[in-house]
């Protein structure tokens, strides 16, 4: 009785500590759940992304901006294959128990991520090694193909040329960690990262402290304290009282943020895109008239004016504006129910037919399927609105079960590849991404050389053809590329909304008085 309530009495102490107003040393965030684990190796969510770039380093990592630079590789070449990627390591780097980085933890960390006994993690950004994917998958009478000639450069081979490779690297999963990480690493971990490992009270809060032998920029407070809130109200509520430095705007909520604190707002264009798939091989769906019908007869201008507070880019296709390849001058399937009426009677369905919307119970889903099924209705589509949860939801599109799919995407990484190869390639109808179960020879050839060009100016060329056959095919209802909107403590410098979900590391953010 003794001990455990001493145990409780602690855990109330920490709580207090972990909710009490933030000295002028301590930064303060939040996530909306708790992280999975702090081990790169189950990156799956993420929170547990964001912590890891805080607590680790890649070879290759994102800024703010979500450019690409220097990691623990200071510089990395490709021979004229494009399948030998060699990395050259920093000498500066150590882990925060004082161990230097070497090429042989870059090796052990991407096996031990690669391992077959690994539950639930997210390997793929690793598949594209030679024999990695067989590997995962038991088969360990090939490893890899990474080779370490000694402390400093760390050679890869790849199954085939893959010029967003270095990308991959960026991603969580490829964090370093020292050699001979155990199980117990996602509770205590170790990396070489700004920040060091504190503790972790579950379900209530996380606390990194600053690491001040940090190869980089070293971060400019002594504290970060994340706590873990899962309301948005209380979200709000404790950024008001000064105990956030920061917090997301809820879409609902954008106009009353707008009055009462334009100030503090911040905006970044979301490296997201909102969309309705269409299942291309269902019925009527089939036919592109019919798809192209859906979009004229959908008032996307409308919805995104009145339902998401104007927070969004129209779109045209697939491509964000900030990614090459994205062509402004395109322009979008016009609201026009005439025209949708025209293009359904061309297909033989002047009277319409039923289909099925599916969505996950988010709220902002809720009045967007319902304005949807109302426009549709105007055409003589007869709409039923199924909703279910987000997991369920996505299981019956992934398994080809839906006519119409209300999701969006957000992008892994900055590039034109992240969304034309898991979206559109047939290879990865279903599961792989293509919720519209799209299958189109052409599209996949230039997809396909997309990916092996070693040219950025024939790279750019490509993307740009792709999103247009995949505007051309509409496999989707297009809809909108949302923004994200975020408050800012006006005592809080330095900090921006990242382009890409682990691009923040929070070292390069202070407090003034």
């Amino acid at each position: 009785m003794e001990s455990s309530r001493a145990a409780h009495l602690s855990a109330l102490v920490c709580l207090a500590a972990y909710s009490a107003p933030p000295g002028p040393h301590t930064l303060t965030y939040y996530y909306y759940s708790e992280p999975r684990s702090l081990d790169p190796a189950l990156s799956t969510d993420v929170p547990t992304g964001e912590v890891v770039a805080m607590l680790y380093d890649n070879l290759t990592q994102f800024d703010v901006e979500g450019r690409l630079g220097p990691g623990l590789a200071t510089r990395w070449e490709t021979d004229r294959s494009g399948l030998v990627y060699t990395f050259h390591l920093r000498t500066d780097a150590r882990f925060h128990d004082g161990r230097p980085v070497t090429a042989r933890d870059v090796r052990a960390s991407y096996l031990r991520a690669l391992a077959p006994g690994t539950q639930g993690g997210r390997a793929w950004p690793l598949y594209p090694i030679r024999h990695a994917r067989a590997y995962a998958a038991g088969d360990t009478s090939a490893g890899p193909a990474i080779a370490i000639p000694d402390d400093s450069p760390v050679v890869i081979t790849l199954a085939e040329p893959l010029n967003i490779f270095p990308k991959l690297l960026a991603m969580p999963v490829a964090a370093i960690v020292p050699a001979g990480a155990d199980s117990r690493f996602g509770d205590q971990p170790v990396g070489s990262g700004p920040w060091r490992f504190a503790s972790w009270l579950h379900d209530h809060a996380l606390v990194l402290v600053r690491n001040p032998d940090y190869w980089g920029q070293v971060p400019l407070v002594d504290t970060l304290r994340i706590r873990i809130i899962p309301e948005a109200l209380t979200q709000a509520a404790e950024y008001e009282a000064g105990r956030r430095s920061v917090v997301e705007i809820p879409f609902g909520e954008t106009r009353l943020w707008e009055r009462r604190r334009p100030a503090e707002l911040e905006r970044r264009p979301a490296l997201r895109v909102f969309y309705i798939a269409i299942n291309t091989t269902r019925g009527p769906l089939r036919d592109v008239r019919v798809r192209r019908a859906l979009n004229h007869a959908v008032d996307v201008p409308t919805i995104l004016a009145n339902l998401l507070g104007g927070r969004g880019t129209l779109s045209a296709g697939a491509l964000p504006p900030q990614l090459p390849g994205f062509d402004a001058s395109r322009a979008r399937y016009a609201y026009d129910p005439g025209r949708a009426r025209s293009l359904l009677a061309e297909a033989g369905f002047p009277n319409g037919f039923a289909l099925q919307l599916w969505r996950s119970q988010r709220p902002e889903y809720a009045r967007v399927a319902q304005a949807v099924q109302q426009d549709l209705a105007d055409v003589g589509i007869r709409v039923e609105i199924v909703e279910r949860d987000a997991a369920s939801a996505r299981a019956a599109a992934r398994k080809g079960d839906t006519d119409l799919f209300l999701t969006d995407w957000y992008g892994d990484y900055p590039d034109a590849e992240n969304f034309n190869y898991p979206l559109f390639h047939s290879s990865n109808r279903g599961p792989g991404g293509n919720l519209a179960f799209l299958a189109d020879p052409a599209l996949d050839r230039l997809i396909e050389r997309a990916r092996r060009t070693t040219d950025p100016g024939e790279k750019e060329r490509l993307d740009r053809a792709i999103d247009r056959r995949v505007f051309e095919l509409a496999p989707w209802i297009f809809c909108w590329f949302p923004e994200d909107l975020w408050a800012v403590r006006p005592e809080v410098k330095g900090w921006h909304i990242p382009a890409i979900f682990n691009g923040q590391r929070w070292n390069t953010v202070r407090k003034v008085r």
